[in-house]
């Protein structure tokens, strides 16, 4: 990061920006395309340990197709994620500065086992939104889903 002062080292205020993202978006790297890395945003949930320092995510999705196979040929990935965009206009400057907050890094991802799939699913995935804690999802599609932290 070249602007160090305006790097978010702060455990509690990380977390909170991570509460005001909605994707993250995976680096994950293909040989069969050297040339390019493959980038794919997907929904997520998140848990933090600040004792730890530590912060799991979990993603999901169908267990086919090219992030599926990507994720399961290679655990190491790249990700970003960024809260909503505001454009700040300075008069007296005169300038205009975009504004967001980003949070970038890299993981070691791992899948989750299918014992373990149905509790993820009820209580980090949809936890995350007060719709859906009491929604009746379908648990059959479970066995057609991937989910990885």
């Amino acid at each position: 990061m070249r602007r160090k002062d305006r790097e978010i080292t702060d455990f509690k205020k990380l977390v909170e920006m991570i509460g005001h993202c909605e994707v993250i978006r995976l680096g994950l790297v293909d040989d069969a395309d050297k040339d390019f890395p493959y980038i794919v945003p997907v929904n997520f949930s998140y848990e933090a340990n600040e004792t730890t320092g530590e912060i799991n995510f979990y993603i999901h999705g169908a267990k086919a197709g090219r992030k599926y196979e990507l994720l399961k040929k290679n655990c190491k990935c790249s990700f970003e994620m960024d809260t909503q965009l505001k454009i700040d206009y300075l008069y007296d400057s005169p300038d205009i500065t975009p504004r967001y907050d980003c949070v970038m890094g890299t993981a070691e991802v791992e899948e989750i086992p299918d014992s373990q799939k149905e509790q993820i699913m009820q209580e980090k995935v949809l936890s995350r939104w007060e719709e859906a804690r009491s929604f009746p999802w379908n648990r059959e599609s479970l066995s057609r889903c991937g989910m990885f932290k």
